[in-house]
């Protein structure tokens, strides 16, 4: 009697070991489950990190382009406005159209320069511009992408 009651109880035992395997089993199966959707969640997180970060990397190298266009327009600039014995107030009162019309035309081609950094779109006679009578001398290589300055 005392091997049966044993026996009993072992399989009884046994039955709620196998009971809780089990259970511990489906937990461990949902928290896969959980577990490799995070993965594939975090997956396509860092591949929409890495294209940014190239989008990024491009619009910077596209920045620093333009940034040194810019640059060697200033130099041009700068080379223009430094030249020796230059008084433009003299010389505006001496030839005060002639300094109107240089000024005036300056003043709208530097608007024009404004407008295009701004994002405004090139027209067709900006597009075809390949001699230097016909651009625009204040920004060049931003104004007339399309010419080419020999020195």
């Amino acid at each position: 009697m005392i091997f049966a009651v044993l026996l009993i109880t072992g399989i009884a035992g046994a039955g709620m070991y196998v009971m809780k395997l089990r259970a511990d089993n489906a937990t461990l199966k949902a928290n896969q489950i959980k577990l490799e959707t995070a993965v594939a969640e975090q997956t396509k997180v860092l591949e929409q990190q890495k294209a940014d970060f190239e989008a990024i990397m491009e619009s910077n190298k596209k920045l620093n382009e333009l940034i040194g266009t810019f640059k060697k327009d200033l130099d041009d600039l700068d080379k223009r406005f430094t030249k020796k014995n230059r008084d433009i107030g003299k010389l505006a009162i001496e030839r005060t159209q002639s300094v109107e019309r240089v000024i005036n035309k300056g003043g709208k081609n530097a608007a024009r320069c404004i407008e295009l950094a701004s994002g405004a779109e090139h027209t067709e006679e900006e597009l075809k511009a390949t001699k230097k009578s016909k651009i625009n001398p204040e920004c060049p290589a931003l104004a007339n992408p399309n010419y080419v300055h020999y020195e």
